[in-house]
């Protein structure tokens, strides 16, 4: 499992990740592309989206996404709005630190310049 703050920790972690924060959601980016961010969904067709706590999106290769969902649906998610978008839904309550920061690296070298991901490979 685990927490906000541990998520925190582990994106601010990365090279160049800043946070950007507006009350209860959150978005980790770096050189201003998302890497995570907080999950709002839909509750109804065109309702207004609504945050749901515990539960982050993470940038990711679509093959990656599918695989995940497949293998781990306890942890892993996708809805109507994320359907086709690379990035997948994961339950923070579902998941360990380690496989969380695996992801948040993943999601880091998709989106960080490259010459940024050279001077930290």
């Amino acid at each position: 499992m685990v927490d906000d703050e541990t998520l925190r920790a582990l994106a601010t972690a990365l090279p160049e990740v800043a946070e950007a924060s507006n009350g209860q959601q959150v978005a980790f980016e770096v050189a201003g592309k998302g890497l995570a961010w907080s999950y709002l969904a839909r509750p109804a067709p065109k309702a207004k989206r609504v945050l749901v706590p515990g539960v982050i999106a993470i940038r990711c290769l679509m093959e990656t996404k599918q695989m995940l969902i497949e293998a781990a649906p306890e942890r892993f998610f996708d809805d109507a709005h994320y359907r086709g978008y690379p990035a997948v839904l994961v339950r923070l309550a579902e998941i360990d630190a380690d496989e969380l920061a695996g992801l948040l690296r993943t999601a880091w070298t998709l989106v960080a310049p490259k010459a940024l991901v050279k001077r930290h490979s």
